[in-house]
């Protein structure tokens, strides 16, 4: 059932997992994956049950509290150590619902432009179903996933976008794709704002300068609530840093599992620390 990238070999290191966005796959860490590996880094890229390339022929519920569920067995399989848990955008709830959880599965988190301030689905899950369904069914077409680029990225190429949205919906064509995502909509999604201060674990914020999906005031909140953090913010980056910023963001990644990053809340005066 699960989808995942496993490391060539695994090391000593700590592993580092890396998530993804809402109805994304782990084909979002196809630029920044290869650079973490050469650092040296165990790297696994894990899709998110429901979205992404899992096997659902055996439609499974796709709430959070499964998501989770699934995750950890896959964690308890094979990753079998604490781990580095990296959560870019609605990731980033996925990873602080896992880690307030599992606490001892979780070593560290990395949240990227995380969304974490939602209150769920909201008012969607109240919808009948039937337009539940037409409204998941325009999530997967061209003209929205181009507009979502548009938002997303600070300044890409019509050509680059197109190639992004093409890559970006391909697990829209999987048979069970609308029925997954109608069921975590109905399902009334993540919101972890209560969770966010029972986190135990450091955590590295990134977020992207010019993210106009998500304030960076909102990156501000979320460093001055959770209880061990820092946050590095990247320049002229839209709402997917590991995206469009791979170098920068591999970067930060490789220094946050190496300790590099020394300064942690209790030492760092709240406030965003950019990297050039």
């Amino acid at each position: 059932m699960s989808s995942c990238v496993k490391p060539l070999k695994q090391r000593k290191t700590t592993p580092v997992v890396l998530l993804h966005g809402f109805d994304s796959s782990c084909l979002e860490w196809r630029y920044t994956y290869p650079l973490l590996e050469q650092a040296g880094l165990e790297t696994w890229a894990v899709d998110i049950l429901g979205w992404g390339f899992s096997d659902l022929e055996k439609l499974p519920p796709c709430d959070v509290a499964t998501k989770r569920e699934h995750m950890y067995q896959l964690w308890k399989s094979y990753i079998k150590r604490p781990m580095i848990l990296v959560g870019p955008s609605l990731g980033a709830a996925f990873a602080i619902d896992f880690a307030v959880n599992h606490s001892y599965a979780v070593d560290k988190l990395v949240l990227i432009d995380a969304s974490v301030y939602a209150e769920g689905t909201g008012e969607l899950k109240n919808l009948p179903k039937s337009l539940a369904y037409a409204g998941v069914s325009l999530l997967k077409s061209i003209p929205l996933r181009l507009y979502a680029n548009y938002l997303a990225f600070n300044s890409i190429s019509f050509l680059t976008s197109l190639d992004w949205t093409n890559v970006g919906r391909l697990h829209c064509l999987l048979p069970w794709w609308e029925d997954a995502t109608v069921n975590f909509m109905l399902s009334g999604g993540y919101n972890v704002t209560s969770q966010i201060e029972q986190v135990k674990q450091k955590a590295l914020i990134i977020w992207g300068e010019d993210d106009q999906i998500i304030s960076n005031m909102l990156g501000v909140r979320l460093h001055c609530e959770l209880p061990n953090a820092i946050i590095r913010q990247i320049p002229d980056c839209g709402h997917l840093p590991h995206v469009e910023r791979p170098i920068n963001v591999s970067k930060l990644i490789v220094e946050f599992v190496e300790d590099s990053c020394t300064y942690f809340a209790s030492d760092l005066e709240k406030g965003l620390v950019p990297i050039r």
